[in-house]
């Protein structure tokens, strides 16, 4: 049985920890897995030849906002090509909507509902005919007819096994590929065109959200280390959250699971000594148990092999002396900080049922920030309730005033599953139908405030967290009162002159800024300009050398 495990990622520099975590802990079907990690940045045409030319007998997905696009494409073409084929969902995007996938996608199988390592070893079990039924496998939704319709290698000692009429036919045996011309033809007239199983009115089988009671229990996911070189490597050293953000499908699962220390050490060691680039923690507050994160980040700073870099979310308000005295002795770029900050409006904080103390928030990360050596990286949201356009302006001038490494501004996006998604009318949410499912306008914002938004977001990024016009900037923030509403001024001016619709090259950005600055400034045009030049000279020696 060859089992393909596929991964759309969102940039090639990704992994997706998921599918490696799948593959660890399939046992005695581990050596049958094989993974296929493509982009979303690729032609759907090109993943889907590659797939079929791969020839598995079991195909199962990790779906996400960001690929489910790519994959509700992709399952409908696959079932044309390789018709006797199961195609499986896991993943938050399925797990979250399995019912209502399965009803809308009669290409589709069935879903794993939550984490997966467990039931997908179950689903490897079953189709290799060792397991009766997957009805009493946790985490699981299906089309109830199951049993009938597929011919495990048990079967196949009756060569003549072939489906009962008005049964779907999905074989995964070799058996299958030496009588593919005889049952594949029968089967498509009989029941695999797009019309029929379209028609098919199948009861649903709900088995339960999959949860991993025990983290230590898990394989490690990874084998070795030779296609990371030039890619993000994902670790987990918990599951769950023990926060209530609304906004957050972490907060459903509040039962927050540890691995063993041991386990991490040994585990995080095999990355060290393999010197990979950089190791993301995927743990969704890694500080939550201060003890845990202090006995990780002691070991790494103990074991620092002076070019692994480690990421990590983290609750600033929980980072204690202790902390800070251990971050004061890394080395610069050992470790990184991802930190959601998300508003500093007390009403709309209480409301998205987060706890933040903002000025404690703003003390840490401003002594994290003043050692010199770790990169901080904290994020804002727009659209949460009882935040309006001014309100949200207030936040970021004040998240600003900290100087993060980068600054990111989101959007809020009504995830199936969440809080916020069962409170979208009292809150007047009107968000994207497809994925990212962001928010267009609310109660508090308008569209049109929503697109003011959008143009800072681009802006911030292109000029703020590139980090190429530091000092130009940092020189015109002297003399302004909000950089919010620079970045506002410089979105507009960025629109109106269709900037926005054109990928620039690095020199167009620094004439379109000079351009702004010598409106903006008259007086100071020539200082500016000069900084610009010198700035760009810089970064231009940099990249020859």
């Amino acid at each position: 049985m060859k089992i393909l495990l596929t991964a759309v990622n969102a940039k090639y520099i990704h992994s997706n920890l998921a599918v490696y975590s799948i593959r660890a802990n399939a046992k005695e079907y581990r050596d049958q897995i094989e993974l296929g990690e493509y982009t979303i940045n690729q032609y759907v045409e090109d993943i889907l030849q590659d797939i079929y030319k791969k020839k598995p007998d079991l195909i199962a997905f990790s779906c996400y906002i960001w690929n489910i696009r790519h994959i509700r494409e992709l399952v409908r073409e696959l079932r044309k090509v390789l018709p006797n084929v199961p195609i499986w969902l896991g993943g938050p995007e399925a797990s979250y909507d399995a019912k209502g996938l399965l009803e809308k996608y009669p290409e589709v199988t069935g879903v794993l509902v939550g984490e997966g390592e467990e039931s997908f070893y179950e689903l490897c079990r079953y189709y290799d005919g060792k397991r009766e039924s997957l009805e009493e496998v946790r985490g699981l939704c299906f089309r109830d007819i199951q049993r009938k319709t597929w011919i495990s290698k048990s079967d196949m000692a009756n060569k003549d096994a072939v489906p009962e009429k008005g049964e779907v036919s999905h074989t995964v045996t070799e058996y299958t590929r030496e009588k593919s011309s005889d049952l594949t033809r029968r089967s498509v007239a009989r029941n695999e065109s797009e019309e029929s199983l379209s028609k098919v009115k199948q009861k649903l089988v709900e088995t339960g959200f999959a949860l991993i009671k025990d983290l230590s229990s898990l394989a490690f996911a990874y084998e070795d280390f030779n296609d990371f070189a030039h890619k993000i490597i994902y670790y987990e050293s918990s599951r769950g959250c023990p926060f209530s953000c609304s906004y957050c499908l972490s907060s459903i699962d509040k039962s927050v699971r540890f691995r063993d220390l041991e386990l991490v050490r040994k585990e995080l060691q095999t990355f060290i000594d393999a010197k990979v680039p950089q190791v993301k923690f995927v743990d969704r507050t890694f500080n939550c148990k201060a003890s845990h994160a202090m006995a990780i980040w002691q070991f790494l700073q103990e074991h620092d092999n002076g070019v692994t870099n480690f990421h990590f979310e983290v609750a600033a308000d929980l980072i204690t002396e202790e902390m800070l005295a251990l971050f004061a002795k890394m080395r610069k770029g050992l470790i990184q900080l991802e930190i959601g900050v998300q508003s500093t409006n007390e009403d709309t904080i209480c409301e998205i049922r987060r706890k933040m103390d903002f000025e404690k928030v703003a003390e840490l990360v401003t002594k994290v920030k003043n050692m010199g050596n770790i990169h901080q990286h904290l994020d804002l949201i727009a659209g949460l309730p009882n935040e309006d356009y001014k309100s949200f302006g207030k936040s970021f001038d004040a998240v600003f005033a900290l100087r993060p490494e980068q600054l990111q501004l989101g959007f809020l996006k009504v995830l199936k599953g969440s809080y916020m998604y069962e409170n979208r009318e009292a809150y007047g949410l009107v968000y994207r139908s497809e994925p990212p499912y962001e928010v267009l306008s609310t109660n508090w914002v308008t569209y049109d405030e929503m697109i003011h938004l959008k143009g800072i977001e681009q802006i911030v990024e292109l000029y703020y967290n590139s980090h190429q016009y530091d000092r130009t900037l940092e020189s015109v923030f002297e003399g302004e009162t909000s950089a919010f509403g620079f970045f506002e001024s410089l979105a507009d001016d960025y629109r109106e002159k269709g900037h926005h619709m054109v990928n620039h090259s690095r020199k167009e950005k620094y004439y379109i800024l000079k351009d702004f600055l010598d409106r903006r400034y008259p007086e100071k045009s020539e200082y500016y300009w000069e900084l610009l030049k010198e700035e760009f000279n810089s970064r231009e020696v940099r990249k020859i050398k």
